[in-house]
């Protein structure tokens, strides 16, 4: 697939095959790119978070932000600390990775194979994205007194519920590339004989990796917002459980911690995603290259 899109390329550009962005590039024929954002800033990823923490820092200092709304950064490192030397902050940390890792495998696993029968199927797409639209359209929260009927208040539930919240972004997102690869591959496949294995396997996958991604991003941060609100239901570990019984004790400092370690762990689920994402698709050349 990336030889077939090089050689469209070569011909929209009036040039051969050969001459893509990438190879220009290496051959000198391209010195710099004048238009789209750049080159990529070395820890980019970091900026914008690194102000935020700035700003904190210097609105604490000042005296801007009341430490009864917000404590300051020095103080919720403190609180983080001793959560540390305690072991209650690793051992929540921990219960909270697992269930959010199992869920978002479940969700990304039921996600893909949901898209290739409904991207590949007519009789698939009438029969499953209809459920998945219904299920897109209805808030995660509004589900849950039915999951907790249905399943209980235990460890099933949650997992159910962060399951299903995944699984929505990964099923629209690859549904709708493996719907757009073109219909010259596909023809093609036909042409040389291809089975319907080989065909997903070296058409249908590599075309819908890109969305498959896009809504793998989605899910990463999705996992742990649905993490945030079935920690609050009965549960007895947790960063959401820590974060509970800490508002019910006005630990706002233990609060912010939580919220923190939140953002971090979606922060690096994404630069993470991102990285994979450059790997896989290194034969794409775009304007984030």
């Amino acid at each position: 697939m990336a030889t077939i899109e090089a050689g469209v390329l070569g011909r929209r550009v009036g040039g051969a095959a050969s001459s893509n962005p990438a190879e220009l590039q290496a051959r000198g024929k391209v010195s710099r790119r004048r238009l789209g954002p750049g080159k990529a800033i070395p820890f980019g990823f970091a900026l914008g978070p690194a102000l935020l923490i700035l700003a904190w820092v210097l609105g604490s200092a000042t005296g801007s932000l009341d430490p009864e709304t917000l404590p300051a950064p020095w103080t919720v490192a403190q609180t983080a600390g001793d959560l540390i030397a305690d072991g209650r902050l690793q051992s929540n940390l921990l219960t909270s990775v697992q269930r959010a890792g199992i869920g978002l495998v479940l969700g990304v696993g039921i996600g893909v194979v949901l898209a290739l029968l409904a991207g590949l199927s007519r009789w698939g797409e009438a029969l499953l994205d209809g459920p998945v639209q219904i299920k897109r359209a209805v808030p995660t929260l509004a589900l849950i007194p039915l999951f907790i009927v249905w399943f209980g208040i235990g460890e099933e539930m949650k997992l159910v519920v962060i399951t299903t919240s995944v699984l929505v972004p990964v099923y629209i997102n690859t549904h709708a590339y493996l719907r757009s690869v073109d219909a010259r591959y596909v023809e093609l496949a036909e042409t040389v004989k291809l089975s319907w294995w080989q065909f997903i396997r070296r058409i249908a996958l590599p075309g819908s990796l890109p969305g498959f991604f896009i809504g793998l991003r989605l899910a990463v941060t999705i996992s742990w917002l649905a993490l945030v609100v079935v920690e609050q239901v009965n549960a007895t570990s947790g960063i959401g459980y820590l974060m509970t019984q800490a508002r019910t004790y006005g630990q706002i400092d233990v609060i912010v911690v939580g919220l923190v370690i939140y953002g971090l762990l979606g922060l690096f689920g994404d630069v993470a995603v991102r990285a994979l994402e450059r790997k896989a698709l290194s034969w794409r050349q775009t304007l984030a290259d």
